[in-house]
């Protein structure tokens, strides 16, 4: 067998391994040139030398539809709906998405005193790129296109470090602080204004496969904050509008409107004299 011959075979096996059951994946390159080039409509500071390159609006709608189509296409076989459909009910929810990522803005612009300006809150800060993607997938999650939604939430999430899946339903003037460590599951329910803090989780209680059609994630009502690495599980679990659930508490049941949750810890600190007492 000859050296080429021997890398001929070992190409043959691996292609017998990779070989997609239901047609071609978009590239990652494809996705993120979609996100940035339709957050650059609104947002010029998301624009790429790779991405759209012209300065008139009607030409860079354009240019979103040419790359979703691309993008449709490679998933035609697992669609539910012509390419050409799925494009139109988008398109026109455009401005209804940037409104509301606009709203999101303002709030973590308003919420948080190391904010100086909207624009250092669009182009610097985590919580507000991870929540503008979610905003456009969950757009395709509700027409529902497979794959894609995933491939843009799991974008954010490499750059982020925020998971928010794309069938999350969040409402308006949502703002996550810091963010690391963030994970917001398929099921989950976020009312209006509505702030959560780093290392958060709206989880499931269980992860069986059975439960895949169930709502298996809490429901925030509005005007709630979650501080940081608090955990707040499953789907009967509701925090009532205007309730401070504080950092590292653990939540498997509702609570009602209102309510301040904490968890207690003690922490001690030896004095000089203490440190020094051997006896």
């Amino acid at each position: 067998m000859t050296h080429f011959a021997k890398y001929e075979k070992l190409a043959r096996e691996l292609s017998k391994l990779t070989e997609a059951p239901h047609g071609t994946l978009p590239p990652r390159h494809l996705i993120r040139n979609f996100a940035h080039s339709t957050l650059s409509l609104q947002f010029p500071q998301f624009r790429e030398e790779d991405g759209l390159k012209v300065s008139s609006l009607p030409l860079n709608l354009a240019g979103i539809e040419i790359h979703l189509g691309e993008i449709l296409t490679l998933l035609e076989r697992q669609l539910r709906r012509p390419t050409t459909e799925i494009i139109e009910a988008f398109m026109p929810t455009l401005p209804e998405i940037f409104a509301k990522m606009y709203k999101d803005a303002e709030a973590i612009l308003a919420g948080d005193p190391a904010a100086k300006s909207l624009e250092e809150v669009i182009v610097a800060y985590p919580g507000f790129y991870a929540t503008a993607i979610h905003r456009i997938a969950h757009r395709f999650h509700e027409l529902d296109v497979p794959i894609f939604p995933r491939l843009l939430t799991e974008l954010a999430h490499q750059l982020t470090g925020i998971d928010i899946h794309p069938g999350a339903r969040i409402g308006e003037s949502f703002c996550i602080d810091h963010g690391t460590g963030v994970v917001i599951g398929e099921t989950t329910d976020i009312g209006n204004n509505v702030k959560l803090y780093q290392g958060v989780t709206l989880g499931a209680l269980s992860v069986q496969k059975t439960q895949a059609t169930h709502k298996r994630h809490p429901t925030i009502e509005d005007n709630v904050v979650v501080y940081s690495n608090a955990t707040i599980l499953g789907g009967n679990t509701v925090i009532g509008h205007d309730s401070v659930v504080g950092g590292n508490v653990w939540l498997t049941s509702s609570v009602p409107p209102f309510s301040n949750v904490y968890h207690r810890s003690e922490i001690r600190v030896r004095n000089q004299d203490e440190s020094n007492d051997h006896s």
